[in-house]
C-alpha cells in the first residue's frame, strides 16, 4: 500500500473518544492518489467516525491527518472542500424541490471567490464565475449520465438518480479526494453493478482518488485497489481485496467464527 511519503492522504495514529468509549484507537494508513480505497468492517466499527474526522465534522484526541503534505487540523471545517476534498453521505442531503441543475450548481460554490456585496451586485467578475460554474455543471452532468434529468425537480427523481445527483455535487466542487459514504445504500443489483463501473469511470476521467465506505463487499472487492478493514475501532487489515478478504481477522469480524 501507499507509503506515507507517496501518499495523497495519510492517517496516523488517529483516535476518537466519546465519554469512555474509544471509537477509533490508533487507526492509521495512507492512499495512494489515483486510487480507489474501500473502508470496511461490521456496524460500529468506527468507518462513519473516522469519514467525519476526515470532513472534520469530529475532532480526534491524538494522531495526525495529513492531505497532501498538509495536518487537516490546521483546516476548519467550512474549508475542506476548497482544500479539494469532496463528500456525499448516507442520507441524501439534497434540495429537494429544486432542479438537479441548480442541485449540482450548489456543490461548485465552495470554489467560487466572490463575496455577499459582488453576488448581490452582480459585478462583471461574478457573472463571468457563475458562467464558468454553469459550463462545469453541464459536463458533470454529462458524465454521470443526468442530461435527461438536468431541469426535473429532484423529488421526482427515483432515488438511484437522485445517488447520482448527490455524486454530481461533489464532483462539481472538482476534489481531489472524493468521500463515499454507503454509495450504494438503497441500490439495486442492476444499479449497484451500474455504479462500479461508473466509479472507475470518473477515476480515470477525472483523476480522482476515492475512499468509500461500504456495506456491499461485492463492489468493494471489486472496485477497490485497496481495502482497509476496521473492527471495534481498530484497523485489523489494510491491502488488496484478495489479501483482505482471506484475512482471519476480517472473517472472524464478519462471520463470528475461527477462521
Amino acid at each position: 500500500m501507499a507509503s506515507s511519503s507517496t501518499a495523497l492522504l495519510d492517517v496516523s495514529g488517529v483516535t476518537v473518544r466519546f465519554g469512555g468509549i474509544t471509537a477509533l484507537d490508533k487507526v492509521s494508513f495512507a492512499v495512494a492518489p489515483g486510487t480507489i480505497a474501500g473502508l470496511i468492517g461490521p456496524n460500529g466499527a468506527g468507518k462513519t467516525t473516522l469519514f467525519n474526522c476526515l470532513s472534520r465534522l469530529y475532532t480526534f484526541s491524538e494522531g495526525r491527518i495529513v492531505f497532501e503534505g498538509k495536518s487537516l487540523t490546521d483546516t476548519a471545517p467550512h474549508g475542506i472542500a476548497a482544500l479539494g476534498i469532496g463528500r456525499t453521505f448516507q442520507n441524501l442531503a439534497l434540495f429537494r424541490t429544486m432542479s438537479v441543475r441548480q442541485n449540482v450548481m450548489l456543490g461548485g460554490h465552495s470554489r467560487t471567490s466572490s463575496g455577499f456585496l459582488s453576488n448581490a451586485l452582480r459585478l462583471p467578475h461574478v457573472q463571468r464565475e457563475e458562467q464558468r460554474l454553469r459550463e462545469h455543471a453541464g459536463e458533470v452532468i454529462a458524465l454521470l449520465d443526468l442530461g435527461d434529468v438536468s431541469e426535473v425537480a429532484v423529488a421526482d427523481l427515483p432515488f438511484g438518480t437522485q445517488k447520482r445527483v448527490e455524486l454530481a455535487r461533489a464532483l462539481v466542487s472538482q476534489p481531489k479526494l472524493l468521500l463515499l459514504d454507503e454509495p450504494a445504500g438503497g441500490l439495486n443489483h442492476e444499479e449497484v453493478d451500474g455504479l462500479r463501473v461508473l466509479l472507475r469511470r470518473i477515476q480515470a476521467e477525472l483523476k480522482l482518488t476515492i475512499l468509500l465506505v461500504e456495506h456491499h463487499m461485492n463492489l468493494v472487492m471489486r472496485v477497490s485497489d485497496q481495502v482497509i478493514a476496521l473492527d471495534f475501532g481498530r484497523k485489523i487489515a489494510d491491502g488488496t481485496p484478495a489479501e483482505v478478504q482471506s484475512n482471519p481477522d476480517v472473517i472472524r469480524a464478519y462471520l463470528g467464527v475461527e477462521a
